[in-house]
Formats: structure tokens, sequence, C-alpha cells
């Protein structure tokens, strides 16, 4: 009970591959094979706008300034971010390395293959991340607790993002929207949808363009240049 569709089929998973590994091990015929995994409801993409965006980083917390900027701008899941480690950060090649996701209080693999990507860190991302390197305390992880732990997602949510929002007089989205707010700033500047899913770590260009399609007026540039040229006119 409390548990939403996409947390029970996650933690079904491992129960149908020892079910499975069982099966074909001792030659019988799985219990598994006739459970469905949940309906999963589709999440609503609610993004915020480029003004509310540039509000939201000028007055959260100083300390949350490069967090919320990597969230904005390089639209990577929470736990990619929670789990992202100082060693997948190339400042040489100006690229954020996704390996690695930290989810229900663990390290594991990322979701998908495709979900393994390399990440071009705009200016304002390489801006963040060189701030954060002089506060992180040492930590292996980019963003983390006073001692060194994974931040735990609904306590940013709980004592920073819902009161910050509040103060703003913002209506109250959940911080997965950053991601959904990355796509749509792209595609709306212009970018092209392969480049963006690629970014997202969508295994197919189709998959952007059912969620985020009336975001983008015109699927030109491939690159990351024109979001970029309009954080600079701004």
């Amino acid at each position: 009970a409390g548990l939403s569709p996409a947390r029970i089929n996650t933690i079904m998973v491992p129960l149908r591959l020892i079910m499975t590994e069982a099966a074909d091990q001792l030659d019988f015929d799985s219990p598994y094979t006739k459970i469905k995994a949940l309906k999963v409801p589709r999440t609503s993409v609610s993004p915020f706008t480029l003004e509310e965006v540039k509000l939201i980083l000028k007055e959260v917390r100083k300390d949350y300034q490069p967090y919320f900027t990597v969230r904005f701008f390089t639209g990577m899941r929470t736990g990619e971010i929670h789990g992202l480690k100082w060693k997948c950060v190339d400042f040489r090649q100006r690229e954020i390395q996704v390996r690695e996701s930290f989810v229900a209080g663990a390290l594991t693999d990322t979701k998908t293959d495709s979900s393994f990507r390399d990440i071009p860190m705009s200016n304002a991302v390489y801006t963040a991340l060189q701030d954060q390197k002089q506060t992180s305390g040492g930590s292996e992880f980019v963003f983390s607790t006073c001692v060194g732990n994974p931040l735990g997602v609904q306590n940013v949510s709980n004592r920073v993002w819902k009161p910050l929002l509040e103060s703003l007089g913002l209506p109250y989205r959940r911080l997965y929207q950053t991601r959904h707010t990355a796509a749509a700033l792209w595609l709306a500047s212009g970018e092209n949808v392969l480049w963006v899913s690629q970014q997202l770590g969508h295994s197919d260009p189709n998959t952007t363009l059912r969620k985020y399609a009336k975001y983008a007026p015109n699927l030109t540039r491939r690159d990351g240049s024109a979001f970029a040229a309009v954080l600079d006119a701004g």
C-alpha cells in the first residue's frame, strides 16, 4: 500500500530474475511467467519557462545553485545526479560521464544501455561544477551530504525545493520536472531531436518526440549551440 506502480515493478524485477534462473537450472516452469507488470501512468510534462529557471537559480540557496544548474541544464535523472562522482566529471573534455545511478539508497548501473552516456557541459554547467568542486569537501560524490553521502531526493525536495517554490509563488512541481524542462528548452531553442534524445539517455528518439513534440517548433540543430546562445543572450 502506498507504493507507485513503477516502484512495485522495480521491486518485482529481482524476484523475476531469481525465479527465471532457478527454473533454468532446475528445469521447471517459472511461476512468474504469467505475472505482468503493472501499468505505469504516463508522467505529465510541466516544464518551467526559462524566466522561471533563471529566477529559481537566482533565489535558491547558494550552496544549491550548482546542483540546480546541473539539474536544469543537463536533463539528467535524479538518481544519475545523486550518484554522480567526481571521477566521472571530465573538465578537460567538458563532459559528464553518466555511469551510475543512486536509487532507493543504493548505487546501481544506469537505467538502460542508452542511459550510459557522455553529456557535454554548457558554459553554465561547467562553471557550476567548478564552483561545486571548491566546496564539495573532498567527497567522491559531486553533490553530497555533510558526511559525504549521496543526497536523498526527499530531503532535497522537502528542505529546499518545496520551500523555494512556495517563497517564489510558483506552482509546485516535482523535482523531476527539471529534466522535462531541459528537454523542452533545448527543443524550443531549435536543437535537433536526435541530439536531445541522446542527452536524455532515451533509447529511441520517438520517445523524445512523443513527450516533447509541442516544444519543438524547429528541428535544425544538433550540437547544443542553439540553447547556449539563448542562455548567453539572457
